[in-house]
């Protein structure tokens, strides 16, 4: 049989018939045993779309600008990476793994195998020039690289004097489209407040392969392409009465 007969706690993925989770299979990820306290980690993220909103309001969100470094973008660049880390532990933890020692960005790439990352993209719906759509962990694909915007989450967390400059717009930027993906790559667009609708004056769903992220203010594009053979193929309604209907990662 292609396909995965539990989803994974933590894992959105797409069915073998290409789509990814709707009215009737979302149920899996508001399962309370699909992820522990998943409400937390969204409204840290709220809380930073909010402050980084905030911020556009004094510096605005273009390409010329991303050079653009403050005391403030530095605060919000080291909550976002703190948040990245929170969510990549608690998708590898709740599946089982446990590092050999302290957490390391070599735990943490693991995540890019069994989530795929580095395909998701991430639309800044207000945005001067070029940069708009980001691509957060592209460099974690084939290329193999670091990203750029969670080393200067180090450099400057470790000596700010001397690496101030990194703190700048374009890596908080492409810092918080990571947080946006993550999360996606867990809840899908579920919330866990509300159930997201879209107004008919923007409803792009049939035109665009971007959708409304968790928050209603970014844009996500779901990877699609998935080998069939890592996509689920379960029927939720069957299984999810069953004691323990999700299975575990392995990293």
């Amino acid at each position: 049989m292609v396909g995965i007969a539990k989803p994974f706690r933590r894992t959105c993925r797409p069915g073998v018939d290409g789509k990814y989770p709707d009215d009737t299979r979302e149920s899996y990820i508001a399962d309370q045993r699909y992820a522990c306290a998943p409400e937390q980690y969204v409204l840290a993220f709220e809380l930073i779309q909010k402050d980084l909103l905030e911020l556009f309001d004094y510096i605005e969100p273009a390409h010329l600008n991303r050079q653009c470094y403050s005391y403030r973008i530095h605060e919000l660049l080291m909550r976002t990476c703190v948040e990245v880390e929170a969510n990549l532990k608690a998708i590898m933890s709740e599946n089982g793994y446990k590092p050999q020692g302290k957490w390391t960005r070599k735990d943490y790439r693991k995540v890019e195998l069994t989530h795929n990352l580095s395909s998701y993209e991430v639309k800044f719906p207000r945005w001067e020039g070029a940069g708009g759509v980001k691509i957060p962990f592209a460099a974690w694909g084939s290329a193999g690289g670091a990203l750029r915007w969670y080393d200067a989450y180090n450099d400057t967390k470790h000596d700010r004097h001397k690496n101030f400059e990194q703190a700048n717009l374009g890596n908080l930027t492409d810092a918080i489209a990571g947080l946006v993906a993550v999360l996606g790559a867990q809840f899908y667009t579920h919330g866990f407040s509300h159930v997201t609708l879209w107004a008919d004056d923007i409803d792009e769903k049939k035109r665009s392969p971007f959708v409304l992220a968790i928050g209603d203010y970014f844009l996500i594009k779901f990877p699609t392409n998935w080998n069939p053979n890592d996509c689920y193929s379960f029927d939720w309604k069957k299984i999810e009465n069953d004691p323990d209907p999700f299975g575990s990662l392995t990293f």
